[in-house]
């Protein structure tokens, strides 16, 4: 169709200097690489794919700044400004609001203009001819767009390159959403309609499209976009160009490169790729992504080996959703054939925020292709781009995961230590001149090659992560073994559960190994973090190794475990004694006693009936029981290894009322519900006593206490064992004064005698207590 020129409305949307469209069918999805069917509106899945980029040339440049006005556009979703020589490097700043479908503007956003080209002088053929670039700035789904440019400094040579050209780009989608959804209907009539003259290309598959005359640019030596042959046409989707439909998740896949011609630089491998120690990480292929394969003319080109792995990142936003990942490689791809004039997406591969790896330039993932990535080292390395900015934030440890899992894949194929490093000879004069050997670490960022900030001060900050990763199993450390830990040894029983932890991720691991005293005793596959360990009785030491799929070994600290059988024993079991305290018809005072022991180590005595708490190995506790009710005391003693033993017994509390004594000297009896059994005895007279004959194992002495109480002295067996005073500011009835227990029940006479104490010689017995 021939192209006319038009002016710009809202229903013909045109987009300044050119048009051009591509079209790619494709009918695989993205099922494998874990997308959903709900895909976002940029998502592929089945059915034919249509990309297309949109380019607008910048008006000339009036001093050091120059504007594209607001203005409405055809569909777009990225973003990105290039120039007519790839050589110049643009120092100024350049930044562009989007209007998104949902009839919102953005707010300024830059683009990045630290250049770092792409494949070396002649390496490649390319479509059209090479254009320097910012780099691509994903803004998701929009039709408006306002670009602003700014020189660099303040001299009047400062200046901007010439042949500007915004370029936008629809990365394609399947099918157009139902009217109201993103992206479909009418134009809000707040939106602006410039009228700046412009003509459109529109190829379709019936009728070859004439050459446009070249519009006016700044650099007219720099001919559009739309006299590229290769850009002018666009193949119809048929059945015939479409991959097969996925119906499964399919196993990670390796594209089939085609045979390049003799103009290559190289030819493809004619044998079998080595054996690789590492397995192939899971990809999804360019024909899931839906690459555009129409607009890759050229075949790719090899080199023989992968002597380094070089880490990107795009730029652009980071909080896109990852269902718009393959949307976004495809668009990376189009900016990098139709807006740079490469030959083909520049990244071996491309990796998401969530660690979804896309297969990037063609010829075979298990191929030495040769990128266009690292300029002056493309040849005989490889490259990986993360999707987004990692200046301030790095990268989560998912994409750290599958960085590590790609550059073990690709230096391990060819036996190249990722935590090595290996000397390049640069092939362009630019950071290094040409010819200089420069010693790389085997996984680098581009930043090490090239004048540039990329891949960001945070993501290059995590490369010595991604390294070891890649090369050990790296953060090895046991977690816990069945048992105990006390300080800093576990007691165990001779059969054990040893676990463990790394920060490698399993894909990368060969097998763990688990080391007793310098002998391995089990093995587990590298996606298992414990194991069973059996050893003989006595004080061992335990660690686990990690064995990396490149054959790196890896060893965690050592822990002293002590295996014991032996269970603990009481050489004293549970104990009663009374202790003082206020008794009552239903409550007597107690101090539960015990002795627990053990080989190794008691670890906690439980007290288990009549109640339940936990102790030490020995001690005692307070607490009451009931007056005559036999009261069974239950033990448990576990050992740190987890051995147990249990010891229980039964006492009973007796009282021993006042009027069951041997009288000498005055006594009188005093009733009140207050007392035991409803009264008590009182005496004044000094030598007054009440002698009772006990046989028990703990026995105590029962009084009243008032203000003007006196002293009694306590005998036992004929000898004193104290004076009490039982003076006390308010009335304190059934009060325990006085205990006394032995290793065993034995007969005991226990004597009370009445001090006489001057101005309060009265004494209140309420009886005795024991237990037998």
């Amino acid at each position: 169709m021939k192209a006319t020129g038009i002016r710009w409305n809202r229903r013909t949307a045109g987009i300044g200097a050119a048009i051009v469209a591509t079209a790619v069918a494709g009918t695989a999805s993205l099922a494998a690489a874990g997308f959903g069917d709900d895909l976002a509106v940029w998502g592929a899945s089945d059915g034919p794919v249509t990309t297309a980029l949109h380019t607008v040339a910048f008006p000339a440049a009036n001093g050091r700044e120059v504007t594209i006005p607001r203005r409405d556009t055809e569909r777009f979703a990225m973003v990105g400004v290039t120039w007519t020589d790839p050589k110049v490097d643009f120092t100024g700043s350049i930044a562009v609001r989007t209007h998104a479908v949902d009839g919102k503007w953005s707010d300024w956003r830059p683009l990045e203009t630290d250049n770092h080209f792409g494949p070396e002088p002649g390496a490649e053929r390319t479509a059209g001819k090479a254009r320097g670039s910012t780099d691509p700035l994903w803004v998701g789904p929009s039709d408006g767009v306002e670009v602003r440019a700014t020189a660099a400094g303040g001299a009047s040579s400062d200046h901007l390159p010439a042949g500007l050209r915004l370029e936008l780009v629809d990365p394609g989608q399947t099918k157009r959403r139902k009217a109201g959804a993103a992206g479909v209907g009418p134009v809000g009539p707040a939106r602006l309609q410039p009228v700046a003259e412009v003509r459109a290309l529109e190829p379709t598959a019936t009728e070859p499209t004439p050459t446009d005359p070249a519009p006016t640019e700044p650099a007219p030596a720099d001919p559009p976009t739309t006299t590229a042959p290769a850009e002018t046409t666009a193949p119809a989707p048929t059945e015939t160009t479409a991959p097969p439909a996925a119906t499964t998740a399919p196993a990670p896949t390796t594209t089939t490169a085609p045979a390049p011609t003799t103009t290559a630089p190289t030819v493809a491998p004619t044998t079998a790729a080595p054996a690789n120690p590492v397995p192939t990480p899971k990809v999804v292929t360019r024909a899931e992504w839906k690459a555009d394969e129409s607009i890759v003319t050229d075949p790719p080109t090899y080199g023989t080996t992968v002597k380094a792995f070089f880490v990107h990142h795009t730029a652009g936003t980071n909080d896109y959703s990852c269902a718009d990942s393959a949307a976004i490689v495809r668009g990376i791809e189009v900016y990098h054939v139709k807006s740079n004039g490469w030959n083909d997406i520049g990244y071996n591969f491309l990796v998401d925020r969530c660690g979804v790896v896309f297969e990037g330039r063609k010829g075979g993932i298990d191929k030495p292709v040769t990128g266009a990535h690292t300029y002056g080292f493309n040849t005989d390395n490889a490259a990986i781009a993360v999707l987004g900015t990692y200046i301030s934030s790095g990268i989560p440890t998912v994409v750290q995961d599958a960085v590590a899992h790609v550059a073990a894949y690709k230096l391990g194929q060819y036996g190249n230590d990722p935590y090595g490093k290996v000397t390049l000879t640069s092939g362009v004069e630019d950071k290094f001149h040409l010819g200089e050997q420069v010693v790389f670490n085997r996984i680098s960022g581009h930043r090490d090659a090239v004048a540039t900030e990329c891949p960001g001060d945070a993501l290059y900050g995590q490369l010595a992560t991604i390294r070891a990763k890649a090369a050990t199993v790296g953060g090895l450390r046991l977690t816990g073994l069945t048992g105990t830990l006390n300080g800093t040894t576990y007691y165990t029983k001779g059969t054990f559960t040893a676990s463990w932890t790394t920060t490698t991720p399993s894909t990368l691991i060969s097998r763990f190994d688990v080391v007793v005293d310098g002998v391995v005793v089990a093995t587990a596959a590298g996606t298992a973090r414990s194991a069973a360990v059996t050893v003989p009785a006595g004080t061992h030491s335990v660690l686990v190794r990690g064995v990396h799929r490149i054959g790196r070994v890896n060893a965690s600290p050592a822990q002293a475990v002590v295996a014991d059988t032996t269970a603990p024993t009481f050489p004293q079991g549970p104990t009663l004694a009374l202790r003082t305290g206020q008794v009552s018809g239903t409550v007597v005072p107690v101090t539960v006693n015990w002795r627990a022991a053990d080989n190794t180590g008691v670890g906690s005595v439980q007290l288990t009936t009549p109640l339940s708490r936990t102790f030490a190995a020995s001690g005692s506790y307070g607490t009451t029981t009931k007056p005559s009710v036999a009261t069974t005391w239950s033990m448990r003693a576990q050992d740190w290894a987890g051995n147990t033993a249990t010891a229980s017994a039964s006492w009973t509390p007796v009282f021993l009322p006042e009027t069951k004594a041997t009288r000498t000297g005055t006594w009188s009896t005093t009733s009140s519900s207050s007392y035991l059994g409803g009264s008590a005895l009182t005496a004044t007279a000094a030598k007054a006593s009440l002698t009772w004959t006990v046989t028990g194992r703990s026995v105590a002495f029962i009084a009243t206490r008032t203000s003007t109480s006196g002293q009694a002295e306590i005998w036992v067996d004929g000898v004193k064992q104290t004076t009490v005073d039982l003076r006390y500011s308010t009335t304190d009835y059934r009060r325990v004064m006085w205990t006394k227990s032995w290793s065993s029940s034995a007969r005991h006479t226990v004597k009370i005698v009445v001090v006489g104490t001057s101005g309060r010689p009265r004494v209140i017995t309420d009886g005795l207590a024991y237990i037998g």
